[in-house]
């Protein structure tokens, strides 16, 4: 049973690994220039993806379905808290001598849209595919309102700096937000054909394109000094011990397979990448950033299916 998830599981990895690939060639051979790719970011960031998250829930999503599905932002909260609480765990016992503040990011903050959604795009079909797609676009409304205020707090650290609503809004947030109010309103119904197909045109690239550019930042991590007790560090707090507890409190509150999914997938994230989009944006030191990001991705690509596919296993015997 494990194996035959695992096959399933680093099959998805696989046509991840290959896209991502691409975009971390592009970068390298400068087919893709830097600024090309801060070009194309910005494009996904505030056109492509929200045209996806507009068109999947206006497909699939509606109240009466989903009754809570506030369950979800709040999911994506604990998740993010428990992240900091370990990461600020492990600095403290093992005595880390690094910057505190992008550790506890590096721990807290997951890729948790374009990865997940591209590995229930390459494990799902169907209804389970839909569901899945809609349940990680409710959880990045909760993490999106966090890692875009508190993670950029966080990682630029001045202690005057002012808070500014519209970090909190970012496109995607207003995207997910609006098609909600809609949906509540019973405005989607008056949306007409001719406007949501071409937008659901535009959203349906959304993933091979994420991947590109995920791939491409990687292309652009420049790692030097490694610190090899941080690394090690992160790697065993993010990609072992988070998704280890995830499967056993997914089990323990007997969850149903999909949402149990999610969060063992969530917390078996790697680093997110915005981490040095945000840091390479307002120059600031990148003491491990970088260095998190890079072998947290590589890492993963064993560490996801492997973890996947004991919940997958384990959940099915129980």
């Amino acid at each position: 049973m494990f194996l035959t998830h695992f096959k399933i599981t680093g099959l998805a990895m696989a046509q991840i690994f290959f896209l991502g690939g691409l975009g971390y060639v592009f970068v390298k051979k400068n087919i893709l220039s830097h600024p090309g790719l801060d070009a194309l970011s910005r494009l996904v960031i505030q056109v492509i993806f929200p045209a996806l998250i507009f068109t999947q829930l206006l497909r699939n999503f509606s109240f009466s379905l989903y009754p809570d599905w506030w369950i979800f932002p709040l999911t994506s909260l604990i998740i993010t808290i428990a992240g900091l609480i370990l990461g600020w765990l492990l600095f403290k016992f093992l005595k880390l001598k690094t910057h505190k503040l992008q550790f506890l990011s590096l721990v807290g903050f997951q890729n948790s849209g374009y990865l997940p959604l591209a590995i229930a795009a390459a494990m799902f079909t169907g209804s389970d595919a839909a569901n899945m797609f809609i349940y990680i676009i409710l959880l990045l409304l909760g993490f999106d309102l966090v890692a875009w205020s508190c993670g950029i707090y966080m990682l630029t650290y001045e202690k005057q700096a002012r808070f500014r609503l519209r970090s909190v809004f970012s496109p995607p947030v207003i995207a997910n937000l609006a098609t909600l109010a809609l949906i509540a309103l019973g405005l989607n119904k008056f949306i007409p054909y001719g406007v949501y197909k071409p937008v659901e045109m535009i959203g349906n690239c959304t993933l091979p394109l994420a991947m590109f550019i995920v791939g491409g930042n990687i292309a652009l991590v420049q790692l030097k000094n490694i610190d090899g007790k941080a690394v090690f560090s992160l790697l065993l707090g993010k990609l072992i011990i988070l998704p280890a507890a995830g499967i056993a409190i997914a089990l323990k509150l007997g969850l149903p397979h999909l949402l149990g999914l999610l969060v063992v997938m969530q917390l078996a994230m790697p680093s997110a990448t915005s981490l040095s989009v945000i840091i390479r944006h307002y120059k600031k030191e990148d003491a491990l950033i970088s260095q998190g990001v890079f072998f947290s991705h590589i890492v993963s690509l064993l560490t996801i299916p492997l973890f996947l596919s004991l919940y997958l296993s384990m959940a099915v015997l129980k």
